[in-house]
């Protein structure tokens, strides 16, 4: 099959969990015999096209080199490198032939809309990994989340079939945009145990001061300010465990203010944002890693940390709920519960014997859920299903969001 993927994040260029995912999957896709195409921003330095690994790889000049921190200029951002992959998209198409298209997220909503409006009619096929709704709990009350909704909402119902990264996102994505369950496809992140293979130092030669890992976007929504707080609130350990933050966001300035005395004292350090080899070695060594978000559609972070071999504590939220199973393979302790985290995380320094016999029994689950060629088998079967019944598209007035609402969409 041929395949055409379009994301606003692919390497040398990765923001977050969906550049992965996708770097994954078209790699993986191409291994199985698939002529896989991706359309991407281009990062300084990276040619305008290439081949790498089987996977063909063009890229557009996006509006500036540095992605705004600031919410409403973001989404201007974004809209305009949208923009930029629609411009080129009939080009495109034309060289690399696709029978289906794949889009990932509301972000790249135009050149989907523009594959797919070309005469030669594709079928279109979208990863939502992840919603504007769930990311506000269910609030789209203010103009800028609006828009993001309106515009998910469109490229949802403008998709033949929809690709959800867990249960709770399908329920997200029938609820918010009236897309039927029938057209909606369940199918997980995947991992390569290869790439994450667990490097445990015996404890004899580890540093006697643990570590606490936290890896990802530093958002409200990721829920770093509740750890902070529970760190806040740990007893005095001999020696104190140090909090490693490695990641970058919109956030980051207003959490180093707020949390600047656990920053003075040491027990916090803010690393930024770290290449994939220091990510895959944090991981190794950390004594646990924490994923308390407030809205996780997936949570690939705790799926790295699972195949790193690191014991995991995570928040009952989204796919996390799917990944860990309380007291069986990790904790699960409830959302913006920071008591309950700090509890937690006491507990995995009183016993790292039985911390690491959870994390053993998670990481021996991924080779079958979450190996990635199973994926990339699951995700042509959706788009099979999408060529073979793809219903009449609809006419674009239909594609229009309901009206603003003041109410919660969620609840």
């Amino acid at each position: 099959m041929r395949i055409l993927h379009i994301s606003w994040e692919y390497p040398p260029l990765l923001y977050g969990g969906l550049g992965r995912h996708v770097h994954a999957l078209a790699e993986h896709q191409a291994e199985l015999g698939h002529d896989v195409t991706v359309l991407t921003q281009q990062p300084v330095g990276a040619p305008e096209s290439e081949t790498v690994n089987g996977v063909d790889v063009v890229r557009v000049v996006p509006p500036s080199p540095e992605v705004p921190r600031v919410p409403e200029a973001l989404v201007d951002w974004t809209r305009d490198l949208d923009h930029r992959l629609a411009g080129v998209m009939a080009d495109v198409v034309a060289t690399a032939r696709p029978d289906v298209i794949h889009a990932h997220d509301w972000v790249v909503a135009q050149s989907a809309a523009a594959a797919v409006t070309l005469p030669s009619d594709l079928p279109l096929v979208t990863t939502i990994h992840a919603t504007e709704a769930g990311r506000h709990q269910g609030w789209v009350n203010n103009p800028l989340s609006q828009r993001i909704h309106e515009i998910e909402f469109e490229l949802a119902n403008r998709s033949d079939r929809v690709i959800a990264c867990s249960r709770s996102v399908r329920t997200e994505v029938h609820r918010l945009f009236d897309v039927p369950t029938g057209r909606i496809d369940v199918i997980p992140n995947g991992i390569d145990l290869d790439d994450w293979k667990a490097k445990k130092e015996p404890a004899a030669t580890r540093p006697a001061r643990g570590t606490i890992l936290f890896t990802g976007r530093l958002e409200w929504e990721k829920g770093v300010h509740v750890l902070l707080e529970a760190i806040r609130l740990l007893p005095p350990m001999s020696p104190s465990p140090r909090l490693l933050i490695a990641g970058t966001g919109t956030r980051e300035a207003i959490l180093k203010e707020e949390f600047a005395d656990l920053v003075d004292s040491g027990v916090v350090t803010f690393l930024g944002w770290v290449t994939e080899s220091s990510l895959r070695e944090l991981m190794g060594t950390a004594d646990v890693s924490v994923v308390p978000s407030i809205y996780e559609p997936f949570g690939l972070v705790a799926l790295e940390a699972a195949a790193a071999g690191t014991p995991l504590i995570v928040a009952e939220v989204g796919g996390l709920a799917d990944i860990v199973t309380d007291g069986v393979t990790g904790r699960v302790v409830r959302s913006q519960d920071r008591a309950a985290l700090s509890a937690a995380i006491v507990e995995v320094f009183a016993d790292p014997a039985q911390a690491q016999a959870r994390a053993r029994t998670l990481h021996s689950t991924l080779a079958i859920a979450n190996d990635w060629r199973h994926i990339a088998d699951q995700t042509v079967a959706s788009y099979s299903a999408a060529i073979a019944n793809r219903p009449s598209r609809r006419e674009d007035a239909s594609l229009r969001a309901p009206a603003p609402s003041q109410d919660n969409l969620l609840t």
